[in-house]
């Protein structure tokens, strides 16, 4: 009222433009008022229709078959071991690449990177989109992934050609993008979690190079993605990898504290659910420790 006054007096505006901007405010707000009282739960608006095909926890999904067939995986396997004609690799990536190729051509043992690589691959030539990104995720954290193959004639040149063998699939419709991203978790966690949110039939990957990273994005994960579906109704497909290992790597790089994403999770006591996959679509998120390269495979085509 002080202020109101205070500019009428410096003749900054007129009683009657105070009086309009009171009226359509209280208007807005008794127009709200009277609309909360006959209020239904529902999608909001700014889902749009990207999520309409998606079963929500109101109904209970098909469970579809996560395999594969040893054709798909073989033609994926020729992609992700060929290189392009006069493409000089490094002489120990040459050795990583001619066992992975082995591996899938004989069916046995095939390592983490080499399942992870099959299920993007199946995916990309099924038409879904895959998007990885954090940081070192072009090599892996554990030099175990290899997405980008770097040109080895020229080490000294500022642009060395790359090569990436997820984009080479003959056949493949879906897009593979990957880059390597800085430090700055909490805004590429933050950015990954919003294009998630628009694009439910791609899988979207977060990587913390090691689980400790993902401490710098903390309240992503607080605040949004373990919460989102029942603050505000929105719905996410993201994927966060959490690489971790116990072999002394000093701070930051041991652990991925499982723990405090477990406590995240969503537990009603009162309620018993025995079909796992009403138990899949009522929890906020799922915490998984693949055992095997199978479990990660299966896991992210499922996703």
């Amino acid at each position: 009222e002080r202020y109101k006054k205070k500019l009428i007096e410096e003749k900054v505006i007129t009683p009657e433009e105070i009086k309009g901007m009171e009226d359509r405010i209280v208007g807005i707000l008794n127009e709200s008022y009277e609309k909360s009282s006959t209020y239904k739960e529902g999608n909001p608006d700014w889902l749009g229709q990207n999520w309409t095909k998606m079963s929500g926890h109101q109904r209970t999904a098909t469970e579809m078959s996560t395999a594969i067939t040893e054709d798909v995986a073989k033609k994926i396997g020729i992609a992700l071991t060929a290189l392009p004609e006069g493409f000089t690799v490094h002489r120990n990536l040459k050795k990583i690449l001619e066992k992975k190729k082995q591996s899938i051509e004989e069916g046995d043992g095939i390592d983490w990177g080499t399942g992870e690589a099959l299920a993007f691959g199946s995916l990309l030539l099924e038409g879904y989109h895959v998007r990885l990104s954090g940081q070192d995720t072009e090599r892996g954290t554990f030099s175990h992934r290899h997405a980008v193959i770097h040109e080895q004639k020229d080490v000294t040149a500022q642009h060395r050609p790359q090569y990436r063998p997820l984009c080479h699939i003959p056949g493949a419709t879906g897009e593979f993008h990957v880059s390597n991203s800085n430090l700055s978790e909490l805004a590429v966690l933050g950015f990954e979690y919003g294009y998630s949110t628009e694009h439910p039939n791609a899988l979207v990957i977060w990587e913390a190079q090691f689980g400790d990273f993902a401490n710098g994005a903390q309240v992503v994960f607080d605040q949004f993605i373990s919460s989102a579906e029942s603050k505000w109704l929105r719905s996410s497909g993201l994927v966060c990898l959490l690489p971790h290992g116990y072999e002394s790597g000093g701070p930051e790089h041991s652990s991925a504290r499982m723990e405090r994403f477990l406590q995240c999770c969503n537990d009603n006591p009162d309620e018993l659910t025995l079909n796992h996959l009403e138990q899949l679509q009522d929890i906020n998120w799922q915490i998984l420790n693949c055992t095997t390269p199978a479990n990660f495979f299966h896991a992210l085509r499922r996703q």
